[in-house]
């Protein structure tokens, strides 16, 4: 799907999330001068066709007590690394999972899996579960725990592209 100059315009109004009201569309809509039933059209279009990945609402998990963070890193067979990562990235408790390349021989990790829990023995637990996961196809792993926030946005498109 090619996008237009109206579905940049509904995706740069809404990138941040959507309006706190009543009739969430019908003020996108308005802010654009377009219909409300146009704004929803274009946005199940543009989710059909892998424009965008969802709507949905962001929670705030520091806020829940969600605030042990770990990016989880393991040194996966590679012959295996695609089919197991997709069963890591399936868990409800890893938000990311990633294949990346290695960086030998410092780096020897290529699967990555960001794990969040209430506190680090919560999360020490769930890296367990996805090492009985893993399995022997598994060499070896480590935890990088996140010790503050810089940053806690997603891409963000500007008007020009």
């Amino acid at each position: 799907m090619t996008i237009d100059a109206d579905d940049r315009r509904i995706i740069n109004a809404t990138q941040g999330g959507l309006p706190l009201a009543p009739a969430p569309y019908a003020e996108v809509a308005r802010w654009l001068g377009l219909g409300e039933a146009e704004v929803i059209a274009r946005l199940a279009a543009m989710q059909e066709s892998g424009v965008i990945r969802r709507i949905a609402l962001a929670p705030n998990h520091y806020a829940l007590g969600v605030t042990a963070n770990g990016m989880s890193v393991w040194d996966v067979a590679d012959d295996v690394a695609e089919d197991l990562g997709a069963k890591v990235g399936a868990l409800d408790f890893v938000s990311h999972c990633y294949l990346r390349p290695r960086a030998l021989p410092d780096w020897p990790y290529n699967l990555f899996a960001m794990i969040h829990g209430c506190d680090r023995g919560e999360v020490e637990t769930k890296r367990e579960e996805i090492a009985a996961l893993l399995g022997p196809a598994c060499q070896a792993s480590d935890i990088l725990y996140s010790t503050r926030i810089l940053k806690k946005t997603g891409l963000r498109l500007t008007d020009g592209g």
